[in-house]
């Protein structure tokens, strides 16, 4: 069995668990390749096999992501288009994404020799713009935002989708989340609760000057495209956790990408208990 490992800004705390976990992959005969960031953050006495991007290597069986739900979504920028299935372990508190506890490691590594799970297929969106940005990593699982830079004054976005003007949005930025993201930023800024397997887009704006302006759901078999306005010349453009600043000349799409991101889901888990576990549903004796 081939395995790959993504981690990252490791405590102290964490390495004798991350240890461990090596140790387990090691006695069960896995094959164990680590990405350079993982290296260069943990020192391992175990001699591992080293990847970058654009070097994944072939015929993975697992890629297993340690740290929380922004490893996980780095860990998909190694990922990309192989669509290896991925296991989030987390080393600290519990996310949407890595929903693996410390204290459930050696059953679900377990599970994951035996076979006895399944996967999820999330839908990702990706950028397409001139000039090309984010070094050929134009993908994103949660989602891909335009934002103001620094203190300046707020902008206008007009966004179009399938060339049709939705709406010129003056307000901080403009979120477009997948289904997967709407449990992150947008849901921060008002964003509504979708169903992973939902075929959409959700668009919110952030912090917007006009309170008519309300997040709306779209077909994610739409094209979105925008143009930004504003009294700076430079923005700032995201894909999941990774910022570049533009210009207002940019020409941004952001549209369904074509390959999936593969998440391991475990016996036990399913999207609405993380929901109840995340959003303390149920624990209020009123609700």
């Amino acid at each position: 069995m081939r395995i790959g490992i993504h981690g990252r800004d490791f405590q102290e705390k964490s390495s004798r668990f991350v240890e461990r976990v090596l140790e387990t992959l090691i006695k069960n005969k896995a094959e164990v390749f680590v990405s350079s960031k993982f290296q260069k953050h943990f020192k391992s006495g175990i001699r591992l096999k080293v990847f970058d991007h654009g070097e994944m290597p072939k015929n993975l069986d697992f890629f297993i992501s340690l740290g929380g739900d922004g490893t996980l979504l780095e860990s998909i920028t190694y990922i990309g288009k192989h669509e290896v299935p991925i296991l989030g372990i987390n080393t600290g508190r519990l996310g949407f994404l890595a929903t693996i506890s410390r204290d459930e490691t050696d059953s679900a590594l377990g599970n994951l020799f035996k076979g006895n799970y399944t996967v999820e297929k999330r839908t990702m969106l990706k950028l397409v713009s001139s000039p090309k940005l984010f070094d050929g990593l134009s993908f994103a699982l949660n989602d891909f935002t335009i934002m103001k830079k620094d203190t300046s004054s707020m902008i206008t976005v007009h966004v179009s989708v399938d060339g049709e003007l939705l709406n010129s949005y003056w307000a901080d930025g403009v979120i477009v989340s997948t289904p997967t993201g709407s449990t992150g930023y947008s849901l921060s800024c008002g964003g509504p609760l979708v169903f992973p397997e939902s075929e959409s887009f959700i668009v919110t704006p952030v912090s917007p000057h006009n309170l008519g302006a309300r997040p709306i759901v779209v077909s994610d078999k739409s094209v979105l495209t925008f143009r930004i306005e504003g009294r700076t010349r430079k923005f700032y453009v995201s894909l999941d956790s990774r910022f570049e600043a533009v210009e207002e000349t940019v020409k941004l799409k952001v549209e369904k990408e074509q390959f999936m991101a593969h998440l391991i889901q475990l016996p036990g888990q399913h999207y609405f208990k993380t929901l109840r576990q995340k959003l303390n549903w149920g624990l209020d004796i009123r609700n």
